[in-house]
Parts: structure tokens; sequence; C-alpha cells
């Protein structure tokens, strides 16, 4: 199917849905999403952001800005995922625990707004990785309007390039929480030295950047075309400096590079 295709079918998905209260975090998928809604509800369409621990706050402002350059009303929920049963302690279903969270304030908001539905933004390829977050979109029955126009990330990418959305090519992200294995227990401290791991090293210029917390072993993952940036003792003795001030003994750099839940390797691995 041609990508316009998939866009006009888009369209017709959503102007059925009549209003829609997108769960929207500022990402590439959302974005789009929540610039097509706007286009064909116009202002039967409102965005919900989350605003918490495992999110960045750089990431919250972000969002916040392109909502309010497409002038679109924002509703924001805060909530502290560590207080969710489940959450913490780190099992193979923590993103479900947090998804259903977020996602049942997101319908409430729609409901409070007299909003018909809620979407999100999950595409066709994030159906290849483990995502347990997608039990609770089905249970709380939110639509996922990418997915039933069949549209993937590139191709998202290329229609939010004609689009002119800033988002277009922004590196890829998941919530701070997605750093640490399995079974290791997450907590405010931890996502903090993550997320000032990670702001230094785009500070330096990388930009697909991952951190991924194994105790006193920082695994740093960017994406394969930008390895080589770490070919510099200088660099690397100033990244190793900056590591042990936030905790970590060792710092290592994953050879294969970023790659979508490489935390969920394990799981694929053994299952």
């Amino acid at each position: 199917m041609e990508i316009e295709s998939k866009l006009n079918n888009l369209k017709q998905h959503l102007k059925q849905l009549q209003s829609v209260a997108v769960a929207y975090s500022g990402g590439v998928d959302s974005t789009f999403l929540l610039k097509i809604a706007h286009d064909v509800l116009g202002d039967n369409v409102i965005a919900v952001t989350a605003r918490s621990a495992a999110y960045p706050e750089r990431e919250f402002l972000d969002a916040a800005k392109i909502a309010r350059e497409m002038g679109i009303s924002q509703q924001v929920v805060s909530f502290s995922e560590l207080d969710i049963p489940g959450f913490a302690d780190n099992s193979p279903e923590r993103c479900y625990f947090c998804k259903k969270e977020f996602l049942s304030k997101v319908v409430a908001a729609a409901h409070e707004h007299n909003i018909r539905h809620v979407v999100e933004g999950s595409n066709v390829d994030d159906r290849g990785d483990y995502r347990p977050g997608m039990q609770a979109v089905r249970e709380l029955g939110v639509a996922s309007p990418l997915q039933e126009a069949g549209l993937g990330k590139e191709e998202i990418r290329i229609l939010s390039r004609k689009m002119n959305l800033p988002t277009w090519n922004k590196p890829a992200f998941a919530c701070l929480a997605s750093r640490f294995p399995y079974g290791q227990k997450i907590t405010r401290e931890k996502l903090q030295v993550v997320d000032q791991a990670e702001q230094f090293l785009m500070d330096l210029g990388l930009r697909q950047v991952r951190v991924r917390h194994h105790g006193e072993i920082a695994r740093i993952e960017v994406s394969p075309e930008e390895r080589s940036f770490f070919f510099d003792t200088d660099l690397m003795n100033k990244i190793y400096k900056k590591f042990k001030q936030l905790g970590f003994m060792y710092t290592a750099l994953d050879l294969r590079g970023y790659r979508t839940g490489s935390m969920n390797e394990t799981i694929q691995t053994t299952s």
C-alpha cells in the first residue's frame, strides 16, 4: 500500500472517531498522530501528556512547546511510576503497570472533556518487539490508528518531514525505566543518574543515546554511525570521569550500538 493511501486511511479512521484524546509524549509517532488528528478534527482533539520521574523534563518541555505551537489544548497528568504496585520491582511486566496507569488517566481526561475516544501512537513496527504495555491498550479500549493504517516508523518520518514537523528526525526515546535490566530495583535516584548521564553525552554532541544501568557498570549505546565518536582518548577519559562522579565504577561502550528493546534480548533468548 502506498504511503499516501495509508495516510488517507488514517485520516478516514480518525474522522470516524469524531473526537479524540491523544496520549502524547512529544515523540515522532505521537506528534504525527496529534497533528493529523488536529487537521481532521480541529478542536475536537486534546493532547494528554505525562509528567513524571521516568521522563526527563526536557522531553516534557519539548512536547508542551510543540502542542502550543500547533494550537492544541494540552492536558498534563502528573504521577509517580514508583508508586505503582509492581513498577519499582522491574519485572518484565513493568511497562504494563505503567501504561495502564497513564492511559487510565488519559481516559479520565477524555471523559472530563467529553471526548469520545482515546488514541495512542504505536506503529506497525512496534509489533516486532516485546511490548507488554499493549495489553493495557487493549484492556482500556484505546485505539492505535497508526497501526490500523499500516504505517511504520520510516513512513511516519517521511510524512512528518513533508509536513515540516520538528520531530521528523528526532531520535527514538523510551522512558528511563527501560535502562535497567529486569529484576534490578528502580529508584528515583537511579533514574536521575541515568538522566544526568544521558544529558552529559547529548551535550557532547551525541544524538541517539542510551545509558543502560547495570549496577556499578554503565553500558553506553549510541547509533552505529556514532560509535566512532569514542575513538578519542581525551574524550573517553572525560566520559569516564563524569560517570565515575555519577557513581559508576566502570563505563563500557556497547560495540553493537543502539537498538530498540536491547533489554528485552535476555527474555527473547531464554523464552
